[in-house]
């Protein structure tokens, strides 16, 4: 009998041949970390459920039938000797994702794990006729050498999962396709350290240490220099204006080639960073050689970009510029389209840029998770940025991290740019009357009301609101207006306030800023608006830190400006060293268990895997571990206390809106609406709804609303958040 994996109009595709495919590819990419027999395997038994009548009858005869193929080959690894029961998982979830064990109550109708082993499936013992189990010789990782068992033996599972869905995705494309795919892998990464040599040839030549350009090239060459370091943990911790972003390319490109490594991922928190670097990066290394994957970008518009949108999905592009709620979140993720680019972090130069904004609800397990690839999956891990956070004592294992800026101390003193002055308390109309009397100044407060209220009080010729109560598109004409009178040739009166979303990415440069009490890492942000090319004397050049009279609510942000009061009281250096290493350090120490708010870590721990000689005893199976499902719920970077606000001022707005409220919702029409969306806090939008101004644009789709009363919207501060309560239910 010929069995048949898939059909596409005339041409079949025999189901050994797909599970030899799939083998191949998911033994190469398990290769990288060293499991190639643990992909191969995994990749030979996922679809022997085809093996059965039905399957078989369903492809060659009536595409209607209904039929589980993916628990044959888990039922089948569960009845093994040896280590193939931990193969369980991933091919139970190869297309529905990875399932949560349940309980031994569940029965063979739910989605469980427990309830997937109850249920009944066809005979597909057909298998035997064609495939041979193939060996599993080698354990998952040795257990002596990770500090939670259990935690890493899950990532074990998700990186193998990840091996099997992108070899089984891959191959059955290949197949549908015919093998025209479409899909370009880019170049190597010895052809991009020499794009990259070249672009700073010029550059090298030059041995100054007193100039600006001298120092930013002293930091690039040790940076290329010290990429012939061995894999492992490495600190970039550059001044603002030191050329971070060229130099951490240059270790990165320079130690992939050395240790013979794949790709360079950059992980940065805001998507403003994310356009501004890959920009740089293609310049430099050309723009099939870059991938940006974030919610804002679009590849879908055209057939010129099919081979991104194609890389997107699984990551194989030698440079993929992401988020941090991208990275982490696929890391701790259960669904084949999220883990899909998973087993492409391994063998991987992988910069966290801006590494004092890693998110401190999720620190602990966000470095878990670092120290995995690191020390498991052959990654190297660059913690980049001004304010390095103390994250030392943070990992599990004692470890140092090689910093990769020459004569750090001294960097930073030379690229001094400013002098911080600390006012004390103000009220609203002493600050008012001194931003009144500036010319090129630039006001960051804590909150968008504040910002609002300010601006309500300032405005005027050369006055500028900027915050997130303003869609990404609007900001981004404001912006363009605002670099426009910063512009040296022709430079006129420019007065700024704004919330932290200036703070990182965002290339401007004041002669003068004013600051509320944040985080040290904040204000050092700020900072870094000022003088921010050095053409003016450090002594004119003032960062005045100020604090309000009254209290006001700062969700988040409490303790971080507790923390910085403190050390302020102390009568230290905002921009030394030492003052951001101990800012960091208290931080933490006040933050305790919530550097793990959800306590992901604490819920591997609740199973307890047994080794024995010969693999693991079934007792690793136990209902308690491992928590899939618990994990995936409660690892949100971006928690959902949100809703979004659709505001169609403009005629391309209120395209997108008519289409998605005749069409519905896509993800292509989505990611267009999202340049026209503001966040508001649901209790917040309880209160615009009872007030008539917004309403629900589908009942199919919870939390997206849009803006009815456009007098709410202005092009000054976009939308005004001070709307009284009104008498009406949100529902």
């Amino acid at each position: 009998m010929e069995y048949i994996a898939h059909r596409e109009e005339d041409r079949v595709q025999l189901l050994l041949q797909h599970l030899l495919g799939t083998a191949e590819r998911a033994r190469d990419f398990a290769e990288k970390f060293g499991k190639g027999e643990w992909g191969y395997c995994c990749g030979m038994l996922h679809d022997i459920g085809k093996y059965s009548d039905k399957f078989q009858r369903k492809i060659k005869e009536d595409n209607s039938i209904s039929v589980d193929h993916a628990t044959a080959g888990a039922r089948l690894c569960l009845e093994q000797q040896g280590m193939y029961p931990l193969l369980e998982y991933c091919i139970a979830g190869h297309h529905a994702g990875l399932p949560d064990y349940g309980n031994e109550l569940d029965t063979g109708s739910a989605s469980t794990l427990a309830g997937r082993r109850k249920k009944r499936i066809e005979d597909y013992q057909a298998y035997k006729t064609e495939v041979q189990i193939p060996a599993l010789t080698t354990l998952p990782f040795n257990p002596t050498e990770t500090e939670n068992p259990d935690f890493s033996l899950s990532f074990f599972m998700r990186m193998l999962y990840s091996c099997l869905v992108d070899a089984d995705f891959l191959d059955t494309e290949d197949f549908m396709k015919a093998g025209k795919t479409q899909r370009e892998a880019g170049e190597n990464l010895t052809t991009l350290l020499q794009k990259l040599e070249k672009h700073v040839e010029d550059w090298l030549k030059n041995k100054e240490t007193e100039s600006v350009n001298g120092r930013r090239t002293e930091i690039l060459r040790n940076c290329m220099e010290q990429g012939e370091n061995s894999k492992g943990l490495f600190r970039l911790t550059v001044p603002t204006g030191g050329g971070k972003t060229t130099a951490s390319l240059g270790f990165a490109l320079k130690h992939g080639v050395y240790n013979h490594m794949d790709r360079i991922i950059y992980v940065i928190p805001y998507t403003s960073i994310i356009e501004q670097n890959a920009e740089v990066f293609r310049k430099i290394l050309g723009d099939q050689n870059v991938l940006e994957n974030h919610y804002n970008v679009d590849y879908d518009s055209s057939e010129e970009f099919k081979p991104m949108q194609l890389a997107a999905e699984n990551w194989d592009k030698p440079v993929v510029v992401t988020t941090n709620v991208q990275f982490f979140e696929s890391l701790y993720a259960n669904k084949s389209s999220k883990c899909r680019k998973l087993h492409n972090m391994a063998n991987s130069v992988i910069i966290f840029d801006e590494a004092q904004m890693l998110p401190v609800d999720y620190l602990k397990p966000c470095i878990a998770a670092m120290e995995e690839l690191i020390d498991r999956y052959g990654s190297s891990v660059v913690l980049c940025t001004a304010t390095q956070p103390a994250l030392q004592s943070l990992f599990q294992k004692e470890r140092n991290a090689i910093e990769l800026c020459p004569r750090m101390e001294e960097q930073f003193r030379f690229f001094e740019r400013v002098r911080y002055k600390n006012l004390g308390y103000l009220s609203e109309e002493e600050l008012v009357s001194r931003l009144e009397g500036g010319f090129q100044t630039l006001c960051i407060v804590n909150t968008r009301k504040k910002a609002q209220k300010l601006y309500q009080k300032l405005k005027g010729e050369g006055c500028y609101h900027l915050s997130t109560s303003m869609y990404p598109k609007h900001r981004k004409r404001v912006l363009e207006q605002i670099r426009k009178r910063l512009d040296k040739k022709n430079p006129q009166k420019c007065i700024v306030i704004a919330t932290s979303l200036v703070e990182a990415g965002v290339d401007l440069d004041f002669r003068t800023v004013y600051r509320q009490l944040a985080g040290i890492d904040s204000m050092i942000q700020a900072a870094g608006r000022c003088n921010r090319e050095g053409e003016y004397d450090v002594y004119e050049s003032n960062v005045f830190i100020f604090q309000f009279d009254e209290k006001e609510t700062v969700s988040g942000q409490r303790q971080q400006i507790d923390v910085a009061k403190s050390l302020i009281a102390e009568k230290v250096e905002i921009s030394d060293l030492g003052t951001i290493k101990a800012y960091f350090e208290r931080l933490y120490y006040l933050r305790g268990e919530d550097l793990d708010k959800k306590k992901i870590l604490q819920n591997f721990e609740k199973g307890k895997t047994v080794f024995y000689p010969h693999g693991y005893s079934n007792y690793f199976f136990h209902p308690t571990h491992p928590h899939e499902l618990i994990i995936v719920q409660n690892f949100k970077l971006i928690e959902e206390d949100t809703a979004a606000l659709f505001i169609g001022n403009t005629e391309e707005a209120k395209k997108i809106l008519q289409e998605i409220k005749f069409q519905g919702f896509t993800r292509k029409n989505m990611r267009q609406a999202g340049k026209f969306c503001i966040n508001v806090r649901k209790n917040e939008m309880e209160k615009f709804y009872a007030a008539g101004i917004v309403r629900g644009v589908s009942e199919d789709v919870k939390d997206f609303y849009e803006l009815t009363d456009p007098e709410r919207y202005t092009e000054e501060m976009g939308l005004d958040l001070s709307v009284e309560l009104g008498t009406a239910l949100f529902v």
